[in-house]
């Protein structure tokens, strides 16, 4: 990939970093292995710019980082795992706007390079739109994981669109199988896997635009593209012959263990469809690229809304500004930064500049190639939404929506809720 004028930039940028060392504090969500991770990331930083470089992680971050930012003793850089606090302390004046030519960078050098810029840019105190977030760390969650073994025996081909996953779940169907293991259950998060069935298939059936003005609730939630989102769902969980166990089975199978139908024998189902994480809770011993593979859960032809990937990640803002924090920017913008954290596993990233086969696996490298292919990216909306509705009444309305209630009066029923909230 030719390196930009942008990416030669930040390389410059960061040579050229103060003579003096600065104290630099990062303040994060990772602890454990995650934490031994960034800190390897952060000497690699430390290293070049002769920075004195400090992280800091705890498991509650979202509470920390506003009682630091209001006693004016927050870290100089700080990891979100969601945009919305973020963007709360934005307006609340806690965070400090990245350098001019950054948003320009992002566009040429990520893909779907303005849904990032989009992600990362908050109105500040006074009102004015600025770009306060850089991301760096990314999830994929537009995956559909299957065994190729099966696949292979039954003569079944990979499909690239929706058109064609459709016509191969009927395929299954007429051969006597059954395409589809579907769990919803979590505990007392139970429901949250339907929300992100819905998430994908809003980008997958209206625009971008769309999915936004949904989140912000600009769309009400009982609006019928929503409802159409949420029936779309149903035309695989709410068909006793696409979904193992049948379609009274979905709320209450674990969503852990709804997997290991793929790996049965005979096989439960062909096709789950969940994030990148969920190999952990495949049968010990499953090889990723052997046992178990996954292809991108895919876009309709006809609708032509390009190639949307649903996911999350982690954006790094300034929240206590001074020249060090700006490099570490920059040095984020380097393929070295990603790099570095490639080889140790569990990462990817939109970087269109980084060479793909420093990844730890040809699995994660893989899963990266959709991510660069991707022509849109959105964050999981329940994640940016109230947490009474994102994480309360959506996923308690799917649950009942997949026990047969109407779409409609789910959705009517959550847009009540976030009214509620008012």
């Amino acid at each position: 990939m030719k390196t930009s004028l942008y990416m030669s930039a930040a390389a410059v940028a960061l040579a050229s970093a103060p003579a003096f060392a600065e104290d630099l504090t990062v303040f994060g969500p990772w602890l454990g292995p995650d934490q031994e991770t960034v800190e390897k990331v952060l000497a690699v930083f430390a290293e070049k710019s002769g920075h004195n470089v400090s992280y800091v992680g705890s498991d509650s971050f979202e509470q920390q980082i506003l009682i630091d930012a209001e006693a004016g003793s927050a870290a100089n850089v700080s990891v979100f795992p969601q945009p919305g606090l973020a963007a709360d302390m934005a307006a609340r004046g806690f965070l400090a706007p990245l350098k001019d030519g950054t948003e320009a960078w992002i566009n040429e050098n990520y893909a779907a390079g303005s849904s990032w810029v989009d992600l990362g840019t908050y109105a500040d105190k006074d009102g004015n739109d600025d770009l306060f977030g850089f991301f760096y760390k990314v999830d994929v969650k537009s995956l559909v994981w299957y065994s190729p073994e099966n696949f292979e025996d039954a003569g079944y081909d990979i499909p690239t669109t929706m058109e064609e996953l459709k016509a191969l779940s009927d395929q299954i169907v007429a051969d006597g199988g059954t395409p589809w293991c579907i769990g919803l259950g979590s505990g007392g998060a139970t429901g949250w896997p339907a929300t992100d069935w819905v998430e994908d298939l809003m980008l997958r059936t209206q625009s971008p635009a769309d999915y936004d003005a949904w989140v912000s609730n600009e769309m009400k939630f009982d609006d019928p593209k929503v409802v159409a989102a949420i029936e779309e769902f149903g035309a695989f969980a709410r068909n006793d012959a696409y979904v193992a166990g049948g379609a009274g089975a979905v709320a209450s199978t674990d969503f852990r263990d709804s997997p290991k139908g793929l790996f049965s024998s005979p096989a439960q189902c062909y096709m789950h469809r969940q994030a990148s994480f969920i190999p952990a809770f495949f049968p010990e011993g499953t090889s990723v690229g052997e046992d178990a593979d996954f292809f991108y859960f895919p876009s309709y032809a006809e609708k032509e809304l390009g190639n949307p990937v649903l996911g999350a990640g982690t954006l790094w803002a300034i929240t206590n500004e001074n020249d060090a924090a700006h490099d570490l920017v920059d040095f984020l913008k380097t393929p070295e930064a990603h790099e570095t954290w490639m080889a140790l596993g569990g990462f990817l990233t939109p970087h269109k500049g980084i060479d793909s086969s420093k990844f730890a696996d040809e699995a994660t490298a893989k899963m990266n190639d959709i991510l660069l292919a991707a022509t849109t990216f959105r964050f999981d909306a329940s994640d940016l939404m109230p947490g009474g509705v994102g994480a309360g009444s959506f996923w308690t309305g799917m649950v009942d929506y997949a026990g047969g209630k109407d779409a409609a009066e789910v959705a009517a029923e959550i847009q009540s809720s976030w009214d509620a909230l008012k």
